[in-house]
């Protein structure tokens, strides 16, 4: 395998996701990121429930997760994406120097 690029990408997550990210519970063993609806999503990534949070607070472990990126990277990735059938493969999380998730 061979690595072209590497982009940071932000990711939309809800409270609990965070602090079960923070605790460094997630997984990105069998993740991948692909294009739904014209923008880009992180599949299959495990982020357990946070067990101390609330019975309203509850999210799926493995539900796609949407990536934060500029609408050119967005269209750049996408054409790469069906013309010559890359894969994005997500090699880290971490959270920036500014406490935001990134991927």
């Amino acid at each position: 395998y061979k690595i072209g690029d590497t982009i940071e990408a932000g990711v939309m997550l809800v409270g609990p996701e965070v602090k079960s990210l923070r605790a460094g519970r997630a997984t990105l063993s069998e993740a991948w990121a692909g294009e739904r609806d014209g923008e880009i999503w992180l599949f299959n990534c495990y982020i357990p429930e946070w067990q101390a949070g609330s019975h309203a607070a509850k999210f799926e472990p493995r539900r796609p997760r949407k990536l934060l990126l500029h609408g050119k990277q967005v269209r750049e990735l996408i054409g790469q994406i069906t013309r010559e059938g890359i894969t994005l493969v997500p090699m880290d999380i971490h959270f920036n120097e500014r406490g935001m998730a990134k991927v």
